[in-house]
Order: structure tokens, then C-alpha cells, then sequence
């Protein structure tokens, strides 16, 4: 549906530890852009609708984190998860996951998510605006391959996970790099 897109440029507004600052919060503000993660690189980009939710934090952030290794081999630079979280959540979430490989990105404003005509309404679940949830490959800011959940809609009862997991990622990269071979 989306391969073949250029990403959004869009400012993400990150915090950054920065032992300098001090005290018991040592972080900075650092805005970053589309082209700071994507520019020149691979990678692997994985969108849901929340930190700490269940499917989140058992199954999709824990797969890509513990594929990593399997991931590069396959020509993955970095792999990156976003949410419409802000910068404070997703560091938490983070460190709450003991992430070593994944780096995190918050969409805090949902700009870049809203671009991507992926940002839909999950108020029945208090959420208010939110990620659907879906996974690409990037090469150099432009989505090679989309793997995005059935059922796209504002204050969908379900939340479907498979399409966009590290399994099914790891399948495309482990078929593209047979053809390339070839």
C-alpha cells in the first residue's frame, strides 16, 4: 500500500541523558527529524498504540528486541518504535524493557503518525488519539515494504497484531536477501 513513499519530514521532540544537566532528571531536550533517523540508513520502523500495553510490551517490542542480531544480518541498520507517546513514556517504557537494541522515537503530537494516515481514534479505550499499529522497512527515508494491520478504523474493538510482528519482518528481509543472492 505504502512502499514506494517517502516518509513525512517531521521534528520529534526527544530527551536525551545528558550527564552534564546533574541532579536526580539528568536529561536534555534534543529535537530530531525524519532525516536524523532515516536519512542513509535500513531500517526497521514499528508503530503501536501505546507504552505499556499489553501486546506492546509482551509480543512486538520484545520480539524485535531479541531478533536484533538476526535482523542486522539481514541488512538492518537500527530498528526503531514509535508511539504517540510523549518523549517522558517512551523513555520510561525503555528502560522499563531494558531495551538494549531498539531505539525508541515518541510522536508525542501524533504529526508524523497523522502524515502516515495512520493516527485513529481509540477514545472507547480512553486512549484518545493513537498509532495504528503497523511495521515497514525503510531504506533511506523511503518505505520499501508495509505491513500494516487489517481493519484501519477510529475506535476499532479489537487490536489485531500478526501482520506487523518481527516474525513476519524477519520473512520478508529472509526472502529479499534470497533474491538478491540469486
Amino acid at each position: 500500500m505504502k512502499s514506494g513513499m517517502k516518509l513525512p519530514s517531521v521534528t520529534f521532540h526527544t530527551r536525551v541523558r545528558d550527564e552534564s544537566v546533574g541532579g536526580p532528571n539528568p536529561f536534555r531536550w534534543e529535537d530530531k527529524t525524519t532525516e536524523d533517523y532515516f536519512a542513509g540508513k535500513r531500517v526497521i520502523l514499528f508503530s503501536l498504540p501505546g507504552a505499556f500495553t499489553p501486546t506492546c510490551s509482551t509480543y512486538q517490542l520484545p520480539g524485535f528486541e531479541k531478533g536484533y542480531g538476526e535482523f542486522q544480518d539481514l541488512g538492518i541498520d537500527e530498528i526503531y518504535c514509535m508511539s504517540v507517546n510523549d518523549s517522558f513514556v517512551m523513555n520510561k517504557w525503555a528502560e522499563a524493557q531494558e531495551l538494549k537494541n531498539v531505539k525508541v522515537i515518541p510522536d508525542g503530537s501524533g504529526e508524523f503518525t497523522r502524515r502516515m494516515g495512520m493516527l485513529v481514534r481509540k477514545d472507547n479505550l480512553g486512549f484518545g488519539l493513537r498509532s495504528w499499529r503497523y511495521a515497514a522497512v525503510i531504506n533511506d527515508g523511503m518505505i520499501e515494504a508495509w505491513f500494516e494491520e487489517p481493519g484501519l478504523s477510529d475506535n476499532h474493538p479489537e487490536d489485531p497484531y500478526g501482520v506487523s510482528s518481527p516474525e513476519t519482518v524477519k520473512t520478508y528481509l529472509t526472502e529479499t536477501s534470497k533474491e538478491a543472492a540469486a
